[in-house]
């Protein structure tokens, strides 16, 4: 990896720390749109599965943080969800 790309990434990783769950998750699901319904050219391609395991892992990552503060706040047990009370 060259100084560049490590400053590019690293510039990326910041970047993605300010988004949120629901806008990493937009762009993940319109990357993957524009995968699945596009001939893309192979670099393109391959930039945007990168960029897609990024978002991934960043989402992942929230939440298990968040899963994380649920069993603190429920006593180290994770509780059921049992839906919207009628």
């Amino acid at each position: 990896m060259t100084k560049t790309s490590a400053r590019t990434q690293a510039a990326a990783i910041v970047g993605d720390a300010a988004l949120s769950y629901e806008q990493a998750l937009d762009e993940l699901e319109r990357l993957v749109a524009a995968m699945e319904g596009q001939q893309l050219p192979l670099d393109q391609l391959l930039n945007s599965y990168k960029r897609g395991a990024e978002l991934l892992a960043l989402c992942r990552g929230r939440l298990q943080a968040v899963e994380q503060q649920v069993r603190l706040l429920d006593g180290a047990e994770l509780k059921a969800w049992e839906g919207p009370e009628s």
